[in-house]
């Protein structure tokens, strides 16, 4: 599952910026204000952003919370994947991160290692 989630790490980065460069280039410039005036402008567009908005937060707090539970190391990552990129980075990020800690726990566990 890590060369998965690894995968879907740079898919989830490369897709959702791959759009934002195709408009910046069509329109010229990173104009937030435009960009905001067309998210706005369609109610399936709002749709999309509040579906999203909603997944960021939900992602955030499970990061927190689960992945104290699991002893992930540094969360501020995929916390931060979720703010610069989107739950497309964050998420396949984070369950990657959750992986490796339960594969390093389980290894810890059969050669008798404390945590």
């Amino acid at each position: 599952m890590v060369k998965f989630y690894a995968v879907m790490c740079v898919l989830g980065t490369i897709l959702p910026y791959g759009a934002l460069i195709s408009w910046v280039l069509e329109s010229g410039e990173l104009d937030i204000a435009a960009l905001v005036a067309e998210i706005a402008d369609s109610r399936i567009s709002m749709l999309a952003w509040f579906d999203v908005l909603v997944s960021a937060v939900v992602l955030v707090v499970f990061i927190r919370t689960d992945g104290r539970r699991e002893s992930v190391s540094m969360l501020w990552a995929p916390i931060a994947g979720t703010c610069l990129v989107g739950v497309s980075l964050g998420l396949p990020l984070f369950l990657l991160m959750r992986e490796r800690a339960m594969r390093r726990y389980r290894e810890d566990a059969v050669t008798g290692r404390d945590r």
